[in-house]
């Protein structure tokens, strides 16, 4: 059970983003309970006294004399010491997006919400949270063989044989063509097709240079190719607003 608070002082806003959240999670048969708060310190109080979320939806700007979604998330991360829930800002305004870097939003929504924005945010949670898995599905030998999408690092192609760097230092081979599995599999899911011989996944990548990618689980850099080196950064950097990282 997906247990998920949704804090706004618009009532409107509120009603409409519970429906959204309801149908979203039905079409992914997700089962799910939803609160809905009014005013932050109504949701700092319920968190205080035990309540637990996965989950928290939580508008920045409430009543002058309330306390800010700022201080809710300071008080649940700092206060309350709770560093497992995700948190979604959502706000009319862009300008609050620096103060939330300490407080390790997953996402910065700005009203009015759309429907896909929101349902982009509940897949990126189920997939970092792995409550849903996408898998990677490849055939060794006369075996369908499957790897979820979030333990690959990158996918290194080496005469006609792909290799899969899976979190851990694991390792899977399988004949194949780089181009096709990224373009059939992999492009959906935010890998990048760095080289000709590497397509790595976004989620591990842990710094970009001018030549080369930094990756979780992986001491030594990738090479971008340089015919690809532009097209890298233009999707590195889309992927980041998308996912609202850049606003």
């Amino acid at each position: 059970m997906l247990m998920i608070a949704v804090c706004d002082d618009e009532q409107k806003i509120n009603a409409e983003l519970e429906s959204d959240l309801i149908n979203i999670l039905a079409n992914l048969n997700i089962k799910s309970e939803i609160d809905v708060y009014f005013s932050g310190s109504e949701l700092c109080g319920k968190i205080a006294s035990g309540t637990y979320y996965d989950l928290i939806f939580l508008d920045i700007e409430f009543a002058k004399n309330e306390i800010n979604g700022v201080e809710v998330g300071r008080f649940i991360r700092d206060t309350h010491q709770n560093n497992t829930v995700s948190i979604v800002y959502i706000s009319w305004e862009k300008k609050y997006s620096m103060q939330l870097f300490d407080i390790r939003p997953l996402n910065f929504l700005i009203k009015p919400l759309m429907y896909e924005k929101i349902e982009q945010v509940v897949k990126t949670f189920l997939k970092i949270s792995g409550l849903r898995t996408e898998v990677f599905i490849y055939k060794s030998g006369h075996d369908t063989c499957k790897v979820q999408m979030k333990d690959i690092v990158f996918v290194e192609s080496n005469d006609r044989k792909l290799i899969l760097h899976i979190i851990g230092g694991r390792k899977e081979e399988f004949y194949g063509a780089l181009r096709d599995v990224y373009e059939q599999q992999l492009k959906k899911f935010d890998f990048l097709f760095i080289h000709a011989s590497y397509v790595v996944n976004y989620d591990h990548v842990t710094a970009i240079k001018y030549s080369q990618l930094f990756l979780t689980d992986n001491k030594t850099p990738i090479p971008i190719s340089q015919n690809k080196r532009n097209e890298v950064r233009e999707r590195y950097y889309e992927i980041m607003k998308r996912r609202n990282i850049l606003l």
